[in-house]
C-alpha cells in the first residue's frame, strides 16, 4: 500500500486526465480511494470463504490475486488502468482478515498477545521497505540513467520497477503459502443426533430454536456503554487524521514551494518516510510495553495525542525554507550531502537544516502514532463489557476505521488542491489540511483526557476487565 505513495503525485501528474497541477490532489486521492473501497467491501466474504474452503485457500487466491493486479498497476499509462488495477488489488487485499484468523487459531491465550502485536509490526516495517523501495526504483531510467538509461522498458513504464521488486514479497509469500502453510481451520464434529430426530420427529428435550444467552440476545448498539461510544469517537478522529496525512504527505512534499510543498523528488519522499517510520520497530519491541507497564495506555494514549498535535501545525511551515534552497533541493536527495562539499554552501546548509527539521516532526509524529493507536486498540478491548461482544466491537472499531480511510484521501485531496489554487489567507492556504488534521487530533486528546481511569491497562498481556 505504501510503496506507491513517493511517486504517486508524479504518477498521476503524467496522466492525460490532468490539466493543471490543482487536478493531481484529487485524482491521487481517488486512486487511494479506491483502493481503500475495495479493499473494505469484500472484506468480510473473505471472511465467509476462508470459513467455506479453508484459510490456505482463501490466503493463496488473495496472494496471486495481489501479485498480479499490483505488476499491472506499475504498467499504467492512463488514469483508468491505473484506478481499475489499483482496485482489484485491493479486493484481493481484503483477504488481510483472514491472517488474524490464522493468528489466532494457531495461539492460545499463552503467547496470543505477543503474536497479534507482531501483525502491526509486520505492518510497519512493510511501511518502511515500501517506502524506500518506492521512492529509490521509481523512474529508474531518469534517476540511475548509467544502470537503466538503455532500458526501454523502465522508460515507457517508469513505475514498473518498484512494483515488480515490491512483488517479489508478495511472491515470497505465495510460495512459503504453497509449500509449508498448513490449514488452520479444523471443522469441529457434528454432534450425534438422537434417532428420533434423525427421523424427523420431535421430542421434549428437542428445542425449536437455539437457546441464545442474554449476552448473546444483547443488540450490538446496546453494548455501547458512553465510555465505549467516546473510546471510538476518539478512534474515528485519529483515523481520519491519519489517513488524511498519508496522503497530504506525498502531495506536500511533491509539490513546488510555490504551492506550499518542499519539491522533493521520488527519493527524497521515499527516504522521508522509511527513515521516519524505522523507529516504529524499536517502539514496538522495546519501548512501547516498558511504557505502557509504567504510565498506562490512557496516559500513553494522552501523550501521544498531545505530541502530534504541533507536529500537524509545524509542518507545512517547512515550506518556507524550502523555498529558500529551491533551486538546490531540486533533483538532489540527504545522499548528494555526503559525497560532495556543496553542503559547505549556504544554500547546502540550509537544505540540510531542512532535512533535520522534516525528520524530527515526522519522527515525533510517528511516536505519537504508536502511543495513541497501540493504546487504543488496548483500551478498546479492555472496555468490551463481556468476552462475547470482543469480536463485536473490534469489528465496530475496524468498519470505522475503514470508513476513515476511504474519506480521509478524497477529503485531503480535495482541501488541498483548492487550497493551493485559491492561495487565501492562513489558514485556508496550503496549510489547511495540516490544520485539519491538528484540530481532530486535539479533540481526539480533549477527549481522551475525559477517559476514566477505568479504561486503563498496565500490561500488554493479560487486561483487567472494564465494567464500564
Amino acid at each position: 500500500m505504501t510503496l506507491c505513495m513517493p511517486f504517486l503525485y508524479k504518477m498521476v501528474e503524467g496522466f492525460d486526465i490532468v490539466k493543471s497541477p490543482e487536478d493531481v490532489p484529487f485524482y491521487a486521492g481517488l486512486l487511494l480511494t479506491s483502493y481503500s473501497l475495495c479493499q473494505a467491501i469484500p472484506s468480510m466474504y473473505w471472511g465467509v470463504l476462508s470459513d467455506r474452503i479453508g484459510r490456505r485457500p482463501a490466503l493463496l487466491i488473495g496472494l496471486a490475486g495481489d501479485l498480479a493486479t499490483f505488476v499491472l498497476f506499475g504498467l499504467s499509462k492512463s488514469f483508468t488502468w491505473a484506478i481499475v488495477t489499483r482496485s482489484l488489488n485491493g479486493v484481493f487485499a481484503g483477504n488481510s482478515a483472514v491472517v488474524k484468523s490464522v493468528v489466532a487459531e494457531i495461539s492460545d491465550d499463552s503467547n496470543r498477545p505477543r503474536m497479534t502485536a507482531l501483525l502491526p509490526l509486520m505492518w510497519n516495517i512493510g511501511v518502511v521497505a515500501g517506502s524506500a523501495v518506492g521512492g529509490l526504483l521509481a523512474d529508474p531510467a531518469n534517476q540511475y540513467p548509467s544502470i537503466f538509461g538503455r532500458c526501454e522498458i523502465f522508460r515507457t513504464f517508469p513505475y514498473l520497477l518498484p512494483c515488480l521488486v515490491g512483488s517479489l514479497t508478495t511472491a515470497m509469500g505465495l510460495f512459503v503459502g504453497l509449500f509449508k502453510l498448513k490449514e488452520t481451520l479444523v471443522i469441529p464434529p457434528v454432534a450425534a443426533v438422537p434417532e428420533a430426530q434423525e427421523n424427523g420427529a420431535a421430542t421434549e428435550s428437542t428445542p425449536l430454536v437455539v437457546q441464545q444467552s442474554p449476552e448473546q440476545q444483547q443488540s450490538m448498539f446496546a453494548l455501547l456503554t458512553p465510555t465505549c461510544r467516546r473510546v471510538l469517537t476518539i478512534n474515528v478522529l485519529m483515523c481520519l487524521a491519519i489517513s488524511m496525512y498519508y496522503h497530504i504527505y506525498s502531495m506536500f512534499a511533491a509539490s513546488p514551494p510555490r504551492d506550499g510543498g518542499l519539491g522533493f523528488n521520488t527519493q527524497g519522499i521515499g527516504i522521508s518516510l522509511a527513515i521516519s517510520g524505522l523507529v516504529v520497530i524499536y517502539l514496538q519491541l522495546v519501548a512501547y510495553p516498558k511504557l505502557v507497564q509504567k504510565y498506562g495506555t490512557l496516559r500513553c494514549c494522552q501523550i501521544g495525542l498531545l505530541g502530534m498535535v504541533p507536529v500537524f501545525f509545524a509542518i507545512p511551515f517547512l515550506s518556507l525554507l524550502s523555498a529558500r534552497v529551491e533551486q538546490f533541493v531540486a533533483n538532489r536527495v540527504p545522499v548528494d550531502l555526503l559525497v560532495s562539499q556543496s553542503w559547505m554552501s549556504p544554500a547546502g546548509l540550509e537544505y540540510g537544516m531542512l532535512w533535520i527539521l522534516l525528520l524530527a516532526l515526522l519522527l515525533a509524529r510517528m511516536v505519537g502514532d504508536i502511543l495513541a493507536f497501540t493504546s487504543i486498540n488496548l483500551i478498546v478491548s479492555n472496555i468490551t463489557p463481556t468476552k462475547t461482544t470482543l469480536g463485536a466491537m473490534n469489528g465496530m472499531q475496524q468498519f470505522s476505521s475503514t470508513c476513515t480511510r476511504i474519506i480521509g484521501p478524497m477529503l485531503s485531496g480535495t482541501l488541498w488542491g483548492w487550497s493551493i489554487k485559491h492561495k487565501m489567507v492562513y489558514p485556508f492556504n496550503s496549510h489547511l489540511v495540516w490544520v485539519l488534521c491538528g484540530v481532530l487530533i486535539a479533540v481526539s486528546w480533549k477527549m481522551a483526557m475525559a477517559l476514566p481511569s477505568s479504561v486503563n491497562v498496565f500490561a500488554s498481556g493479560h487486561l483487567p476487565r472494564s465494567r464500564q
